[in-house]
């Protein structure tokens, strides 16, 4: 059989090949078929997975939504209705943050650090 990766674009992956392509476990993609009802894979007899070209796309934005992004669940859910609902014109994603945070941030992150240090050597002493 062939490598998934050796296949065209235009081929149809099963989940083994699709799995091992994303590093994600098969039972995770099967999860992802009961949550994302725009997933829906070939299925042939004996329930033989097949993804197209167009699952493997959704698949890859799913994991990158909820692996890379940080969205849950339900908010992939949300971006991929509005989508369906909008037609074809894509949900922008949350724009990046930026490379430098603000000030504000900043401040509160070390007042947070500060509180926890002092919590930590607290906890440090009643041992």
């Amino acid at each position: 059989m062939t490598d998934g990766a050796e296949k065209s674009d235009g081929a149809f992956r099963t989940i083994g090949e699709l799995s091992e392509d994303l590093g994600l476990p098969q039972h995770i993609l099967r999860y992802w078929e009961t949550r994302f009802p725009q997933l829906r894979p070939l299925q042939r007899a004996g329930k033989r997975r097949y993804y197209r070209p167009a699952d493997v796309a959704l698949v890859r934005r799913i994991d990158g939504l909820l692996n890379r992004e940080g969205y849950t669940i339900k908010g992939v859910q949300k971006l991929l209705a509005g989508r369906a609902a909008g037609g074809a014109a894509p949900v922008a994603s949350p724009p990046p943050l930026s490379s430098a945070p603000p000030a504000a941030l900043i401040a509160e992150l070390k007042r947070i650090r500060a509180s926890l240090a002092v919590a930590l050597a607290e906890d440090g002493r009643a041992l």
